[in-house]
């Protein structure tokens, strides 16, 4: 399968926005993936959201990356997932724009994974959901450092991974947003936040759910 990738520079609502996009020949569907935390280093090269963004590709998706405000070549101030998620729609826009009007595929990753959530609820708001998000290691309730979030409800079909030794967002927190939702949480043993050495459970859990 042939895949062009390519860097773009587009306008969003508080100046450029930086992206990565890798494109297949015919995409069957646009992936949309979102890094962790600005403040912690968190870009769209990040290791979890490279992942993400290959395993779509490899299921036949346009995956398009972008950094979040201030990261990168990527204008604006850090705007604790408010400005984020609006930047996500816009890039959003530009994917349909480049590939039609497919389904959608929402994946983020922690502070990322965050703001796919409040994506997930505009487009639904709005009456074009996604098609299916995938979310690992969601940033829920209070995390040390950084603050509270409150992480939008999702959809039941919603993959949710997490690593049972991830200290930075605890499980407990995953747990409790995700019980009152019924909402299954795929824990991978011995994983930390970053998934060190275990990235391809995440390829693998995102590839099986994608292809049953």
């Amino acid at each position: 399968m042939k895949v062009i990738e390519e860097k773009l520079l587009i306008d969003g609502p508080a100046g450029k926005i930086e992206l990565i996009m890798e494109r297949p020949d015919a995409p069957r569907g646009i992936a949309l993936v979102a890094h962790p935390h600005p403040i912690g280093g968190g870009a769209n090269t990040n290791k979890v959201a490279y992942t993400l963004a290959k395993t779509f590709v490899a299921l036949g998706y346009a995956a398009f990356r972008p950094n979040f405000r201030s990261v990168g070549l990527s204008e604006g101030e850090h705007d604790e997932g408010v400005g984020e998620t609006d930047d996500l729609l816009v890039v959003l826009d530009e994917a349909k724009r480049r590939c039609g009007d497919l389904p959608v595929a929402l994946a983020g990753f922690s502070f990322g994974a965050y703001c796919q959530t409040r994506v997930a609820k505009r487009l639904a708001d709005a009456g074009h959901p996604a098609q299916r998000l995938v979310l690992v290691g969601t940033a829920a309730g209070y995390v040390e450092n950084s603050r509270q979030y409150d992480t939008e409800a999702v959809p039941h079909d919603t993959i949710v991974i997490h690593g049972s030794a991830d200290d930075t967002v605890p499980l407990d927190n995953v747990f409790a947003w995700a019980q009152p939702l019924d909402l299954p949480v795929v824990v991978v043993p011995g994983a930390d936040h970053f998934f060190h050495r275990r990235l391809h459970h995440i390829r693998d859990i995102v590839t099986r759910a994608w292809r049953h």
